[in-house]
């Protein structure tokens, strides 16, 4: 076994049924195609029918469980109720919400209009409290446990440079994971999140990298177990949160990122990018050493940190 492989038992969420935001495409479908791997009733929701449709076909075709495409725009309410409505007439209940579906822009914020920051607001906060709310609703009324799930990122706590609005939104998403869990867990609806680092997608990375930025700002550098996350890690974890093996967390946010954050938040962490040589040199300076070998070192040193960029 390795992390390119399913993690969950065969069967592991048998009779759930499980609404997935953004389902349609990248992380979503590949957490989405996972649950069904595992047994459970997919719904998948975006606001193109022929992407889900595809989708759909795709991940039924593969897991041979029932997979629902419902056309969603996130931000509009009557539109969140009537999936709602729609996935439990089809299978009778939801047990989990993912509140998947996201928007981006890489740009300095004076960049953008007003418009294209209430975009990316709009579908990552509204879509998420959109869906909470709706499905909570439901729940409550129904005295029936939920579970819910968000995505949100790293920079949730520390917000981020150009990427001001999808920093603000996944703050919200954020707190309101938390909050719900302390306030919805008398219910029997806990509330759990994911911030993942890295994890490609053809779609999303083209927009946000385009040409040869891929490479000139390739993320696997500022990992430290130096590489990008692959899908099947990320929907390992949100099989395990969605599942009643993880019956005892609530409130909780998982960082799954190898490290990346923590790599960017400590001061000196970028001090791996140091040759041996100035160690070596800055060693020799400590010790008293001469200073013709403190001078060979360091200049050993500057000629490999060149040769590396």
């Amino acid at each position: 076994m390795n992390y390119t492989q399913g993690m969950l038992k065969d069967g592991a969420l048998s009779g759930k049924t499980i609404l997935v935001t953004g389902g349609g495409t990248g992380l979503g479908k590949s957490m989405g195609t996972y649950f069904s791997e595992l047994g459970a009733n997919l719904i998948i929701t975006s606001r193109k029918m022929e992407v889900l449709e595809e989708a759909a076909k795709e991940i039924t075709e593969k897991t041979g469980n029932p997979v629902l495409p419902l056309t969603c725009d996130v931000r509009e309410y009557d539109q969140v109720e009537k999936v709602i409505a729609s996935a439990k007439e089809k299978f009778g209940r939801v047990d989990v919400l993912l509140n998947n579906a996201a928007g981006n822009f890489i740009s300095p914020t004076e960049r953008l209009s007003n418009r294209a920051f209430d975009t990316v607001v709009d579908i990552v906060l509204r879509g998420s409290y959109n869906f909470t709310l709706a499905m909570g609703k439901d729940w409550i009324e129904k005295k029936q446990a939920g579970n819910i799930l968000n995505i949100v990122t790293t920079y949730a706590w520390t917000g981020s440079g150009y990427v001001v609005p999808s920093a603000c939104a996944k703050a919200g998403v954020l707190s309101m994971t938390k909050s719900l869990a302390v306030e919805w867990a008398k219910y029997g609806i806990r509330s759990n999140a994911i911030a993942p680092g890295p994890f490609p997608t053809k779609g999303a990375w083209d927009r946000l990298l385009p040409g040869n930025l891929k490479e000139k700002f390739d993320p696997a550098n500022k990992v430290p177990v130096g590489r990008v996350g692959e899908h099947q890690e990320l929907a390992n974890l949100a099989a395990y949160l969605v599942s009643d093996f993880s019956a005892y967390v609530n409130g909780e946010v998982i960082t799954i990122d190898g490290g990346e954050w923590l790599k960017g938040a400590g001061e000196f962490n970028q001090l791996d990018q140091i040759p041996e040589e100035l160690w070596d040199a800055m060693e020799m300076s400590r010790k008293g050493g001469s200073k013709l070998q403190m001078m060979w070192a360091y200049m050993n040193g500057l000629r490999k940190m060149k040769f590396r960029k």
